[in-house]
């Protein structure tokens, strides 16, 4: 996998206004062997940008959301795929401080750093897979 590249597809994503759970699994997808298209995948993670259902309150950000299942398209072991998340997760908190999105975006009102949380969690993908 190019971490370069599916840092570039996330930008991308991201620059089309595209929600950061999508953004985050379509780029990775992009890279990855993977069936379904890339509207299906908007659509499998569509619930989850903006924290589920953008209800950002206390919702997990749609970046940790979108690369967990990006992890179950790519990876054939339920415990694996378990361990790397929740490395994701911790990594994600230590780094930001919270995962919750009503707290990484001021209750949705600035969303500017989301683009760096998808950017965070594509390139722990990569090192992790």
């Amino acid at each position: 996998m190019d971490k370069d590249q599916i840092i570039k597809d996330i930008l991308e994503l991201r620059e089309e206004k595209m929600a950061c759970a999508p953004s985050t699994l379509i780029g990775v997808c992009r890279n990855i062997d993977c069936d379904l298209t890339e509207e299906e995948l908007a659509l499998l993670s569509s619930g989850f940008g903006g924290g589920i259902g953008g209800n950002t309150e206390p919702g997990t950000c749609g970046a940790i959301a979108g690369v967990t299942i990006a992890l179950g398209l790519k990876l054939d072991d339920a415990g694996k795929i378990k361990k790397i998340s929740k490395i994701i997760f911790d990594d994600f908190k230590k780094e930001f401080g919270f995962v919750e999105c009503n707290k990484l975006t001021d209750n949705g009102d600035d969303k500017t750093h989301c683009t760096g949380y998808c950017e965070f969690v594509g390139e722990r993908f990569v090192d992790l897979v």
